[in-house]
């Protein structure tokens, strides 16, 4: 079973780029959304984000700025892998 990683709507290429490697993604519009994911992924120019941060283990947060698609995936893959 994959990971479910929540990804913030702007976010569309990294969002893609985890779709490709199988993970099951869901936008996160709300706190809610983020409840049920093994990681999230976000910009980071807020990091409590519609809190996020408090939904999910902190732990668990990527924040996506200046990281490529490919980077995320690297750092979701090895989070995953702990």
């Amino acid at each position: 079973m994959m990971a479910k990683i929540g990804v913030e709507q702007s976010l569309s290429d990294i969002t893609a780029a985890l779709k490709e490697k199988g993970y099951d993604v869901v936008q996160l519009n709300n706190e809610n959304d983020a409840k049920g994911c093994d990681c999230c992924v976000i910009t980071g120019q807020d990091s409590n984000v519609m809190g996020i941060s408090n939904a999910v283990t902190a732990g668990s947060v990527i924040q996506a700025s200046g990281l490529s698609a490919d980077e995320v995936c690297q750092q979701i893959e090895s989070k995953m892998n702990h």
